[in-house]
């Protein structure tokens, strides 16, 4: 089958956690003889920000770890028609402009061969709905929600059962423990500021209870403003800047224990959808301790795969108990690593996928060429 994906990028991380899944999931189709092509265009936020803070070296991360992929990056102005080209399946990523996918859209009403999936991983349809119905999607076949509660919104908005669930997952050919363990020490988290909408709870779950507990603390991310950077250091927080996600699993590696601390729309207007970070640090066999989420579609054991704490007190107390208990380290790492295994990788996705594109009659056999 050959597959098409327009995506914002594809060769940049910076800011851009889709990007993480994306190169898993692509390469699983791949792997499987499927013939993808991942279109980009030229210009990306992302990829402009990562040239402006890192040169050309910023790419060097995502061209060595994944070298059987291609990004190919067209002019905006191109006909996305003549870019698909034979495909049998194309997806569109809801970070493109909404003129690509009208034209997509127009093309497949018209009789174009190829099926035409909308992929959505983020929370405009809630946050930003506007930005989301300026996509004309009346020639789509269908969408990809990357959780339940999300595919909810679609529905209401007359999808029916031509919206599928499609979480992301880690890419366990590059997120993994170790081969040869070696001396870990404090709590490490890998995130982005961002826009503020989880500024109280990073303080409340992150960086007091790790002062509270005695916990050196690392960060990685972009998009930290000077208030940012102010209060990382009143916190006595190591700040590192940008970390390409390849080297997350041996930043992984060095560090006793992580946090997740969802934004604010995943814990309210959409529940149940847990970001790519959760996956992704479970895959590489570190325990991790989460503020409040409601898994809602069952994807974890939490308790067993991860701890939950309510408040901050509850995280302190956590963070503590991790510290001071090998066995309970030990235990959420084993069962975190089974719950991605048997559930949560990019090879899993890649199957499901191709489960959808067999519902829209396409033929799944491989193709080189």
């Amino acid at each position: 089958m050959k597959i098409v994906y327009f995506t914002h990028s594809l060769q940049s991380c910076w800011n851009h956690g889709n990007a993480h899944f994306l190169r898993g999931v692509l390469r699983e189709l791949a792997a499987l003889g499927h013939h993808v092509r991942a279109l980009e265009p030229q210009g990306a936020w992302s990829l402009d920000n990562l040239l402006r803070d890192h040169g050309a070296a910023g790419l060097e991360p995502f061209r060595r770890n994944y070298p059987e992929l291609t990004v190919e990056t067209y002019d905006p102005a191109a006909d996305p028609v003549e870019l698909a080209g034979s495909a049998d399946l194309v997806i569109v990523h809801e970070w493109n402009d909404p003129s690509l996918a009208a034209t997509l859209g127009k093309a497949r009403k018209g009789g174009a061969r190829f099926k035409l999936l909308f992929h959505d991983t983020h929370h405009r349809a809630v946050s930003e709905p506007d930005a989301i119905r300026a996509f004309d999607l009346s020639g789509f076949d269908g969408v990809l929600a990357f959780g339940e509660t999300l595919s909810q919104v679609y529905r209401r908005w007359g999808w029916g059962d031509r919206v599928w669930i499609w979480h992301e997952a880690a890419d366990t050919r590059l997120f993994h423990p170790p081969v040869q363990e070696s001396a870990r020490e404090g709590l490490v988290w890998i995130g982005n500021w961002g826009d503020g909408e989880r500024t109280e709870e990073l303080e409340n779950f992150l960086f007091r209870p790790a002062q509270q507990a005695d916990l050196p603390l690392d960060i990685y991310g972009v998009r930290y403003p000077a208030e940012a950077l102010a209060t990382l250091d009143r916190y006595g927080i190591r700040y590192h800047g940008w970390a390409p996600n390849a080297a997350a699993p041996g930043i992984f590696a060095r560090h006793m224990a992580t946090v997740h601390v969802p934004r604010r729309f995943y814990t309210t207007m959409l529940p149940g959808i847990p970001t790519i970070r959760v996956f992704e640090a479970l895959a590489c066999g570190i325990p991790l301790v989460s503020a409040p989420w409601q898994d809602s579609e069952n994807l974890f054991r939490p308790g067993q795969d991860f701890l939950f704490a309510q408040d901050g007190g509850e995280m302190t107390a956590r963070l503590r108990d991790l510290a001071n208990d090998p066995a309970l380290r030990a235990s959420l790492v084993s069962h975190g690593l089974e719950t991605i295994r048997t559930r949560h990788t990019c090879a899993h996705r890649a199957q499901e996928l191709l489960s959808i594109a067999g519902t829209l009659g396409l033929n799944l056999g491989a193709s080189a060429a």
